[in-house]
């Protein structure tokens, strides 16, 4: 489309909405609609643009995101669960696309998510890199290629002390990708903890060991583990913005697209891949 996409970013204030509005200010195509703070932020006024470090962008941030999703072509939300739940029925209403990068989405949320999808053109995934999806990929084709009876799988991953859900969304979105290729249900077949005497390893589980310190940004590691080979596939984000600029991807190729739920798999044309 010729007109510039017109972009709420939800979540201003944080990291991730900084970098986002910076990223919408340099990109052509791109244009900052609204910027939203819960309510009580102390970023509440502020022009969007200087709280992101650029120039003014005459965009001040507000605590109503009714008002700031009229008109609006699209919203990026990395924020909560709950606040995510709200943004999609919203969203929803205005039929627009609505890009999630939330992590921690309980089933009762992404029911909600479901729902709003009928309306509005919902991408959501627990990562938005492309090195992260396509590694995604691999792994469901080497979890199809090495039978659980050979060969177990651990997935590992180490994110900032200042995360609050555990495992990573990235971490599920690649055990999900290794359950598929196993054709088991990831639900079933996951191991979270281990603590005291656990007794031998369960034959197909999928196990997952969190970390947390310091300002790690996302580190992930999927180990295939058998009698004297052990394969390793891994993701490092050295740069936070890779996941921004993901969710813009997301949100322009979403613009066109009917209602529905979509992934990065769906976005990156990943999909298809057997």
């Amino acid at each position: 489309m010729d007109t510039p996409m017109k972009l709420v970013v939800v979540g201003a204030a944080g990291r991730m909405g900084k970098t986002l509005i910076k990223l919408i200010s340099e990109t052509e195509g791109l244009v900052l609609h609204a910027a939203v703070e819960r309510a009580g932020s102390a970023a509440l006024g502020q022009d969007a643009g200087e709280l992101a470090g650029v120039p003014k962008l005459g965009v001040a941030v507000t605590d109503d995101p009714l008002a700031a999703f009229l008109h609006a072509d699209g919203v990026i939300d990395f924020t909560t669960p709950a606040s995510t739940v709200e943004f999609a029925a919203l969203a929803a209403q205005a039929r627009i696309v609505h890009v999630i990068g939330t992590t921690g989405c309980l089933p009762e949320h992404e029911a909600k998510i479901d729902a709003a999808a009928r309306h509005a053109r919902v991408v959501k995934s627990g990562n938005m890199s492309l090195g992260v999806n396509l590694l995604s990929v691999l792994i469901k084709q080497a979890a199809r290629a090495l039978d659980a009876a050979g060969w177990d799988i651990e997935v590992l991953e180490m994110h900032h002390k200042h995360k609050v859900d555990a495992p990573s969304g990235t971490a599920l979105l690649l055990g999900e990708a290794a359950a598929e290729g196993r054709g088991i249900s990831l639900a079933d077949h996951s191991v979270r903890v281990r603590d005291g005497h656990t007794g031998p390893r369960e034959q197909g589980s999928i196990g997952f060991a969190t970390l947390r310190g310091g300002s790690v940004i996302g580190e992930h590691q999927v180990l295939f583990a058998s009698e004297g080979e052990l394969i390793t596939l891994s993701h490092s984000a050295t740069d936070r913005s890779l996941f921004a600029r993901g969710a813009l991807k997301a949100a322009t190729w979403a613009r066109d697209k009917k209602p529905g739920r979509y992934t990065m798999l769906d976005v990156l044309g990943l999909n298809s891949t057997p």
